[in-house]
């Protein structure tokens, strides 16, 4: 009888467990980083987006969209009117009700932050060695093709 312990060899659905828990963890904390380093606010910015692509909604909309609770949203929203980065706007069909709306400023503001988080990654890029960017470059297919599901 042997001391050494067997060689356990994964099944294909253990490798693609672990190749989808590398993948998850490695996205997750480059972009954890690179929000770290842009310095924004996560929900402020998600909030902006949600915006940008739905059009103007109610805080009850984007608490719903994003998540949250409606008296999250609400400080998130005053927040960002704080800054310029969205306004507040009668609901046409309910006078009663508020509607948020990007700003130009806000819209500027996205730009601004999806440009240095690009560089960010460029920055990132730029340390690694030829065969890594590489490797990277040929991943890029099968990565954004996970987006189209």
């Amino acid at each position: 009888m042997s001391d050494e312990a067997p060689s356990v060899s994964l099944g294909r659905g253990e490798e693609l467990i672990e190749e989808a828990s590398r993948l998850r963890l490695g996205i997750a904390r480059l972009q954890r980083r690179i929000r770290i380093d842009s310095g924004d606010s996560p929900l402020q910015l998600a909030v902006l987006s949600t915006i940008e692509l739905h059009g103007a909604l109610r805080v009850s909309e984007l608490a719903k969209i994003e998540a949250v609770s409606v008296a999250t949203m609400s400080r998130v929203v005053t927040a960002l009117c704080e800054k310029a980065l969205v306004e507040r706007t009668a609901d046409p069909l309910d006078g009663r009700g508020k509607l948020v709306a990007l700003s130009h400023v806000g819209r500027a503001r996205l730009q601004e932050t999806r440009s240095l988080r690009t560089t960010l990654v460029a920055r990132r890029l730029s340390r690694l060695d030829e065969e890594h960017r590489a490797a990277i470059r040929a991943a890029l297919p099968a990565i954004e093709s996970l987006l189209n599901e």
